[in-house]
């Protein structure tokens, strides 16, 4: 099996666990998390990067534009995004982020920017708690 067809099963898994993590629970509260997404942002940068080394830019519309299923998964990408962004947008303007620049930065890059976005906002949330609690310094 290559890098390229173990890379999807892996992340598959972990998205797997992930997601039934937060559904049992474990999430926001707890100290740091905010590493997270931001490891997530920093991997997938240097992932996207190389490929856009490797294959060009044009590649990332030729994959989307010449199959249905092509189609199906830009299609999924927008859809996502768009949940993302305004399922989060609450919160991030609850602890003072500004949303356009990350509405433009998220329409340009989708994940590359929602990533960095969750980060931010996570940490955003975790120090008001820390400020919030009467004995934090």
């Amino acid at each position: 099996m290559t890098l390229l067809q173990l890379l999807p099963i892996l992340l598959y898994c972990a998205t797997i666990v992930t997601v039934f993590a937060a559904t049992a629970g474990a999430g926001p509260g707890i100290p740091g998390l905010w590493r997270f997404p931001a490891l997530l942002g920093a991997a997938f940068a240097l992932v996207t990067a190389v490929t856009l080394v490797v294959e060009g830019p044009l590649q990332f519309w030729i994959n989307h534009t010449t199959t249905w299923a092509g189609n199906q998964v830009w299609f999924d990408l927008l859809f996502a995004t768009a949940i993302a962004f305004i399922m989060i947008l609450p919160r991030a303007r609850a602890v003072g982020m500004r949303p356009w620049p990350w509405a433009i930065a998220t329409v340009s890059l989708a994940c590359l920017a929602l990533l960095p976005m969750l980060a931010r906002l996570m940490w955003l949330e975790e120090h008001a708690r820390t400020n919030a609690e009467p004995n934090a310094r």
